[in-house]
């Protein structure tokens, strides 16, 4: 068998699917006697010690939750609007969504969807937190 190089090794992993790579992690843990889980190491940091680097800035976060803080007065607009981002929810689950505000509505969505969610629900009369 022809030694792959870092690259095309790379190239290998880069084109499985999630349930291939999986799979194949289990493999090398098996074969190893290893575990490819995530291990924390506490190092201090310069802004730990409250001084900050310069340059350095906070990561961008990707994931948001929307939450319907406040379902305001029209909230048959809000429940359709609901309705409209969700579609898995009937019209008594949304119903109770809207009225048991504060309640995230979507979680772990990107900025683009978080931010046309938020549109949708101000726009029916809401008021939205991204969080």
């Amino acid at each position: 068998m022809a030694k792959l190089s870092k690259e095309e090794l790379m190239k290998q992993v880069s084109d499985m699917s999630v349930l291939e790579l999986a799979d194949f992690v289990k493999a090398l843990e098996e074969k190893f006697g290893v575990s490819a889980a995530p291990i924390a190491v506490a190092a201090p940091s310069a802004s730990a010690s409250g001084q900050e680097t310069p340059g350095e800035t906070a990561p961008e976060q990707t994931t948001f939750n929307v939450v319907l803080a406040n379902a305001g007065a029209n909230k048959i607009s809000v429940i359709k609007a609901v309705r409209e981002l969700v579609p898995t929810l009937g019209l008594q689950e949304a119903k109770a969504l809207v009225e048991s505000a504060p309640k995230d509505v979507m979680t772990g969505v990107n900025k683009k969807t978080a931010d046309e969610a938020k549109t949708k629900l101000t726009a029916a009369g809401a008021t939205v937190e991204l969080k």
